[in-house]
């Protein structure tokens, strides 16, 4: 059976990979334009676009898929795929062939742009991919297939998002062989369960300890990666790297309070403490918590201007 994918993230390329390890013809990809990347804003291909060309499948940028339908007509497919597309899908292309979705999150839970994210930063421990024919609303459609995934303690964003592509990969040749055995069926989502989450931006990256140590940790797990986690100093924005839960011996911080110690990068949260193992300092070099403090000595003084 022929595939058009659709796709413009690392999440669809993971997609697109599983989904050709699995042997599935992929005939054609459609995604995003080039666009203007980094301080000297040069045009540069997205992740989906550099993986079709290596792999020499037929690729379509587009901006609106309704000002190229006739050129997607002639593409011989049977049946079209989106993983992370970031577009909304014309009422004409999706009745024109049958347009199957594979969506992180177990929907009707977590529709919208961030359904990874959110998993890791409301601390669930189990998460799903759901394939799905797209519907007119987002992620709204019925239901053809779902699996259930254990998030792994402390996992991060892209290893979770790998394991959750991988997954969708597999199971898109699962709706596939259905399909050709005349055996697909669909469910309907029930809408009055359904929660939406938003795209995040980089100023949600601010680690606020005010939260619980808990909180803050996952908030570092689901967005250190991508967006980036921070804190303030003294006005200056100090990006997160790494951290970790660190246990307070005797001693109260308030939230916010840097630790007076000099081994050390420790910040006291509502519950307790994080320790921040490697971080940004303001002249722009990566170091440890360690070093950050010997060379700046914020003993005693306070992040997020929390006094």
């Amino acid at each position: 059976m022929k595939i058009l994918f659709l796709g413009s993230s690392r999440f669809s390329k993971l997609v697109l990979e599983s989904m050709i390890e699995n042997q599935l013809d992929i005939v054609g990809i459609i995604t995003n334009p080039d666009r203007e990347m980094g301080r000297g804003h040069k045009l540069q291909a997205n992740e989906v676009k550099q993986f079709a060309l290596e792999k020499n499948i037929k690729v379509l940028c587009s901006n609106k898929i309704k000002d190229d339908l006739e050129e997607i007509k002639n593409i011989d497919f049977d049946v079209s795929v989106v993983a992370s597309f970031g577009q909304i899908l014309p009422k004409e292309f999706l009745d024109y062939r049958l347009c199957l979705n594979v969506h992180p999150s177990k929907l009707p839970l977590y529709r919208g742009a961030s359904p990874i994210q959110n998993a890791i930063l409301n601390g669930d421990e189990k998460t799903a991919v759901t394939i799905m024919k797209v519907g007119e609303k987002v992620d709204s459609g019925d239901i053809a297939l779902q699996k259930e995934v254990d998030i792994i303690k402390n996992e991060k964003y892209c290893s979770l998002e790998a394991r959750l592509a991988k997954i969708g990969g597999d199971m898109v040749k699962q709706v596939i062989d259905l399909k050709i055995k005349n055996k697909l069926c669909f469910y309907k989502q029930n809408d009055l369960q359904a929660t939406y989450v938003k795209k995040f931006e980089k100023e949600d990256g601010l680690l606020d300890f005010k939260s619980n140590k808990q909180e803050i940790i996952n908030k570092f797990r689901a967005l250190a990666e991508t967006l980036g986690t921070y804190v303030f100093y003294k006005q200056s924005k100090i990006k997160i790297y790494e951290i970790a839960e660190y246990q307070l011996q005797n001693i109260f911080l308030k939230s916010g309070e840097i630790l007076d110690d000099k081994k050390h990068f420790v910040i006291g949260c509502n519950d307790g403490a994080i320790e921040i193992l490697s971080c940004l300092s303001p002249s722009g070099k990566r170091m440890t918590g360690t070093d950050f403090l010997n060379g700046f000595h914020p003993q005693g003084e306070f992040v997020n201007e929390l006094c």
